[in-house]
């Protein structure tokens, strides 16, 4: 990391958690049910931020690797493998075709993110059912797991970086991950997802090597007993088990966005805008989580498409397809998905 890029991204984590613990204490204090209305209120504040840092990049994404050259730009073009044409221009020309490049890159990485967070959502829905947590905690929860999502997100994102630059056949696994990935979800779409709270890995794990109290009902992650014993909760194992289901999650959203874009700083960005709307979605789609039937088909595409994309970039580049290109594929591919489910409701849940 230069000083530029030490300096942007810790200005960038500071706005996000800013703003996370401006919720929790502003307006989260106590434990309640989050309403319909309040989730499409925060929803739409949150792709406000995640639209406002597309035009922030799009007018002064120079900032990010401090650019103040040609040659600086060449470089940092060329070790993140952005698909522009820079030969000829000169540097205001050259940096304005990098910067719309990287707004690109950015916009269609939170599509995809978001794509697939909405996956998730349906699987936290379960864990929170499964383990019979009442709604007025979903949003303690949701709210220390996301936040440990950006700090895991951060691990792995710049660790898969750095193997892509140091192997680059790493993309080739993350495509054929991709593409597994996205013909398993297709071929077990109808299949009705269970979550077993009692045999589940995690449960498992933290009542061998921690005392849980699972008796306890509160909003408290830990407990101290009349002994004087501090014991566990439920409410803390279900956060265990959301960030334990986020780790899998990410092992396909991560390459997913990495097929778009190969500079882990646009990768981090687009995946945290994504990460932190996903509690206002996870409260906007648990009352409408049965309309979008042909959803888990259009993610199903959708991944499998960018596991090819992977597997295929250097021909993709030769014959000209440009990450527009790719942001065309994804809105298209959802929005034939959610228009179907409207057009065509399931019978069966309706």
């Amino acid at each position: 990391m230069n000083l530029s890029e030490v300096l942007f991204f810790s200005l960038f984590l500071i706005f996000i958690l800013s703003i996370l613990m401006i919720d929790l204490g502003l307006f989260n204090k106590k434990s309640r049910i989050v309403s319909f209305k309040e989730s499409l209120i925060w929803t739409s504040v949150w792709i406000s931020f995640a639209l406002g840092f597309y035009v922030l990049l799009l007018t002064n994404g120079k900032l990010i690797h401090g650019i103040t050259d040609i040659e600086y730009l060449k470089s940092i073009s060329e070790k993140f493998q952005h698909q522009i044409e820079l030969d000829g221009l000169g540097f205001a020309e050259a940096i304005k075709v990098y910067q719309n490049n990287l707004a690109l890159e950015y916009i269609t990485g939170y599509l995809i993110e978001y794509a697939l967070s909405i996956d998730n959502v349906f699987v936290m829905i379960m864990i929170f059912m499964a383990f019979g947590i009442e709604q007025k905690y979903y949003h303690r929860v949701l709210f220390w797991g996301i936040l440990g999502a950006v700090i895991m997100r951060f691990i792995f994102i710049f660790g898969a970086s750095a193997l892509i630059q140091e192997f680059t056949w790493t993309l080739y696994l993350f495509g054929l991950l991709l593409v597994y990935t996205g013909v398993k979800m297709f071929l077990t779409r109808n299949k009705e997802e269970k979550i077993d709270s009692a045999h589940h890995p995690v449960v498992k794990f933290a009542s061998k090597y921690f005392a849980v109290d699972s008796a306890y009902k509160g909003h408290s992650f830990r407990i101290t007993k009349e002994n004087g014993k501090k014991y566990f909760t439920t409410l803390f194992v279900v956060l265990l088990v959301i960030e334990f289901t986020d780790v899998i999650f990410a092992v396909d959203s991560v390459p997913a966005i990495f097929s778009i874009t190969k500079d882990p700083y646009i990768v981090f960005f687009s995946n945290i805008f994504a990460i932190i709307g996903l509690r206002s979605l996870f409260f906007l789609l648990m009352n409408a989580m049965n309309y979008f039937h042909y959803l888990k088909v259009g993610l199903s595409i959708l991944l499998t498409f960018i596991g090819v994309k992977l597997l295929a970039h250097h021909y993709l580049h030769e014959i000209g397809f440009e990450t527009v290109h790719s942001l065309y594929i994804v809105l298209g591919i959802l929005g034939t998905s959610m228009i179907a489910s409207l057009l065509f409701p399931d019978k069966k849940k309706a």
